[in-house]
Formats: C-alpha cells, sequence, structure tokens
C-alpha cells in the first residue's frame, strides 16, 4: 500500500482542529481585579498549566486567551475568578484587557505560543509554518498594555529553526522596553518526572532577569529526579475501559503527598478503550521499550525512569505510551502526574481532548519555578 505524501509534505497545511472557535471572540468576565496581589494575563493559556504554577506562587491569573474550547473550559473551571476570552488572538483587541484591568498595571503577560511548527515531533516542521508566527501577535500586546514582566515560551526546536530566538528576544525587549533573554529549562530539573525541555523568555523592565534565581530541586547533587512509580504509583490500576475516582493505597512518594486531592476523590481516570490487538501489544512490549518500530518515542513505561516528552498527537492523538504494568495506555489523570498537574485539576472535554491538553500544557512545577524568580523582582 502506498503511504499518502500528504502526511510528509510541508506544502500542504496541517489540518485545522474541529475545536477551534473561529468565530468573533468571546469575552467572559469573571471575578474582580485584586489589589494585594501581582496580577497576570495569558494568551494562548491552553488548559493553564503556566497559570497554575504563578498561582500556586502568590500571583493572581486575571484573565486567559485561547482558541481551543475545550482548553477554555478547562481554563474556566480551574480558575473560577479569573476572566476568559475564546477566540483567535489575531482577533482580539488588546483594549479589552486595557478595559477590563481599569487602573490596574499589569505585572505579567505570558504566552505559550503555538509550538506545532518548531516541535522536533512534528513530520511537516519546517521554518515557514505559519504558526511560527504567532509570537507576534503577543508583541501586540505587550506595545498596548506595557507589563512589568514578559514571558514567553515554547518548544525546544525553536532553537534550531531560523533566527527565531534572537528575533523573538528582540521584539519582546522593544516592545516592552526592557532586555528579554532566553534560555532553555530541563523539567526535571523542577521535579517533573518527565524528560521536558522549554525553551523560556523572560523580560522585565529595570532589571536584567538572570536564568540562575530560576532555582533547580532535582538532579545530581540535589533531591533525585522524580520516577514514574513515584508519580503514578498510587493511582488505581485499571484494565481498560475501567474507572476510579478514590485512592485504594496510601501515597509512597513526596511528590504523590504534593499532587493528591484533599478531598480524597478525584477525576479523569478512565482507562482508554483499546482494541484487542491494542492491548496484546502493549501487553507483550517489555516497560521502557517501544511499542512501535517506527516510533521510538512510543514507548511502555517502566517504573524506574522519568517519561519522555508528553505531546498532543495532533487533533485526534490516539495513546502515546503503555502503562508499565497494566496492559493499557495512560489515563487523563496519569498525563496530568506526568506533568505535575495536582489531582484537584480537572480536565475538560474527555480522553481525546484531554491528550490535547496535557500534551500541550507547561509544568505547573516548572512554571512555577520562573515564577519565583520573577517575583522577587516585584514590589
Amino acid at each position: 500500500m502506498k503511504e499518502d505524501k500528504s502526511v510528509w509534505d510541508k506544502s500542504i497545511k496541517v489540518e485545522e482542529s474541529g475545536y477551534y472557535w473561529n468565530n468573533e471572540p468571546i469575552f467572559t468576565k469573571r471575578g474582580e481585579i485584586p489589589k494585594d496581589k501581582p496580577i497576570v494575563v495569558e494568551l494562548f493559556c491552553g488548559c493553564g498549566g503556566t497559570s497554575l504554577g504563578f498561582e500556586q506562587n502568590g500571583f493572581e491569573i486575571v484573565l486567559g486567551c485561547d482558541i481551543h474550547m475545550p482548553s477554555v473550559e478547562t481554563f474556566a473551571h480551574n480558575h473560577p475568578n479569573s476572566s476568559t476570552i475564546l477566540g483567535d488572538v489575531r482577533k482580539v483587541n488588546p483594549m479589552v484587557i486595557k478595559e477590563l484591568l481599569g487602573d490596574r498595571k499589569l505585572d505579567v503577560i505570558i504566552a505559550g505560543v503555538p509550538c506545532q511548527g518548531f516541535s522536533l515531533n512534528n513530520r511537516k516542521r519546517h521554518e515557514k509554518d505559519d504558526r511560527n508566527m504567532m509570537y507576534k501577535e503577543f508583541v501586540r500586546f505587550i506595545e498596548v498594555l506595557q507589563p512589568k514582566v514578559v514571558v514567553l515560551e515554547n518548544v525546544s526546536g525553536m532553537r534550531s529553526t531560523g533566527n527565531f530566538v534572537s528575533d523573538i528576544e528582540n521584539d519582546l525587549s522593544r516592545a516592552g522596553n526592557m532586555k528579554a533573554t532566553s534560555k532553555l529549562l530541563f523539567a526535571p530539573d523542577y521535579g517533573v518526572p518527565q524528560k521536558r525541555k522549554r525553551l523560556v523568555f523572560v523580560g522585565i523592565k529595570d532589571v536584567d532577569f538572570d536564568f540562575s534565581d530560576v532555582i533547580a530541586t532535582h538532579g545530581p547533587g540535589l533531591t533525585p529526579y522524580v520516577t514514574i512509580e513515584e508519580a503514578i504509583g498510587d493511582l488505581p490500576s485499571l484494565l481498560p475501559k475501567e474507572s476510579s475516582s478514590k485512592y485504594s493505597k496510601p501515597a509512597r512518594s513526596e511528590y504523590q503527598k504534593i499532587m493528591r486531592s484533599k478531598s480524597g476523590k478525584f477525576e479523569c481516570h478512565t482507562a482508554p478503550n483499546h482494541p484487542l490487538d491494542t492491548i496484546e501489544r502493549i501487553k507483550a512490549t517489555k516497560p521502557g521499550e517501544p511499542m512501535y518500530p517506527r516510533f521510538k518515542q512510543r514507548i511502555r513505561l517502566a517504573w524506574d525512569i522519568q517519561s519522555p516528552t508528553q505531546v498532543s498527537g495532533g487533533i485526534r492523538p490516539q495513546f502515546q505510551f503503555g502503562h508499565p504494568s497494566d496492559p493499557r495506555g495512560l489515563t487523563v489523570r496519569e498525563r496530568c502526574r506526568i506533568q505535575s498537574f495536582p489531582d484537584d485539576f480537572v480536565v475538560k472535554g474527555g480522553t481525546v481532548q484531554g491528550r490535547v491538553q496535557t500534551g500541550n500544557a507547561v509544568p505547573p512545577l516548572l512554571a512555577g519555578a520562573v515564577a519565583k524568580a520573577i517575583k522577587k523582582h516585584l514590589k
């Protein structure tokens, strides 16, 4: 059978998700602007991983904006006091946010600009992908809102795609009247059980930001990296199609204690409904080894390793990783744990869209390390 060349052809545009809201943006106002906390706006917010990391470190998230409907639903559920804009950021007027803030000066603006055009996992990765220029929309908002701090993150592949890193540093510096700089951060260094790398740009008015202030907590000479067993080993074992919402065993690691919900209950722990041949394939794969010869990143996880990078998997993603001991793919709850989302964080939209959201997210523990470094510069 001849392979469909469009899968690989860079000249053919990538199919767009049917879950994108392409009509006029919908602004939903919630909560009040606080006077006693630094305030944050996040564009391209996804389900809110970066926002959660900042919120866990004393920031108030006043607005999130994204085009992906399930992501905005998830963001709104987990940030009930935050306003939202559902829609294409290119159609959003920055003055809507300026009016929302009133007389408050914006402390931080964040953007997790679309990364698929830079991703090393993208078969059609190339410099002229339309999504690569979306950071210029972020620049447009910086010019109007003039925040004290700008934070932009993307995948490590951006560093090897054209001159984007230096162009972005220059554009952020010019727009924000500050010096923006960037660094590649390794998620396991901040307690995330996943070998995920994110390129982070930070600029602060009147300050030359030093990435040495982003303090690693794990690694050689520090606390050992968090393993898969330490991350998800306390979650109930499941067979395909089974669900659970209560812990069946005590927490066995510090990470599990941090992740667990105070109520003892959680959502999104439903095993995928696999065909029999998929179940047999997972069962026959040794933990730590690839399940499919052509896709080396699609492994059956082992208890004593860190996860490879979770990805969104396109608009109709299949399961990416096999469970270390159960013959199935991961639940959305297990994917959340691997990203460092706590168990009281609820992902809306079902299993497939849950994979999209958790694959696109920035790990909250990684975002939190950046937030701590920034906060000391804000009065």
